[in-house]
């Protein structure tokens, strides 16, 4: 499978369109992209990228779905 984060990225204008829209600068979020991983906060519910991202995507993806594709417990196992 593709790296996920590069496909919510390139939905929703690609990676500088997506750091402004989760207000993170270029780095944070080229490096999500290289990771292929969201970051922890996502899943101890301190951000809410992927809900932002998603609602930019024009349907592309839910949030669900990148919150799925995009852990990184998952990645390691």
């Amino acid at each position: 499978m593709e790296n996920p984060v590069k496909i919510a990225f390139k939905a929703v204008g690609g990676r500088t369109k997506a750091a402004e829209i989760i207000n993170r600068s270029y780095q944070a979020v080229k490096k999500m992209e290289d990771k292929g991983v969201l970051p922890r906060t996502e899943y101890t519910n301190e951000t809410q990228y992927a809900q932002t991202l998603a609602d930019h995507s024009n349907g592309a993806f839910t949030a669900a779905w990148l919150l799925e594709n995009a852990n990184p417990i998952k990645q390691t196992i």
